[in-house]
């Protein structure tokens, strides 16, 4: 079975997304993005007052999703910690 593992003595099947939630179920990515591509994206509204080349900081989960947009690196790192999140820098 390719891309599962399976530990015979519990019977538990993990696929790639259950094994890297339970790997870094604490750590979250800290990155830099343009304004514009969460606009494109739908996370800023498109009439908001925001320049869309002003560098924003995404704190993602480890598949990547985006749990929290913030306008300072140092905030960004600050909010993961107080939850109790490891934060890491992507590039």
């Amino acid at each position: 079975m390719q891309g599962k593992i399976n530990d015979v003595g519990t019977n538990l099947m993990l696929d790639s997304a259950g094994l890297s939630r339970l790997i870094a179920q604490n750590l979250v990515y800290v990155r830099e993005v343009r304004a514009s591509e969460l606009m494109t994206a739908g996370l800023i509204p498109n009439n908001a007052k925001v320049d869309p080349l002003q560098m924003l900081f995404t704190l993602c989960a480890s598949d990547g999703r985006r749990l929290a947009v913030m306008d300072n690196r140092d905030l960004a790192f600050a909010a993961a910690r107080e939850h109790e999140l490891e934060p890491v820098s992507v590039h």
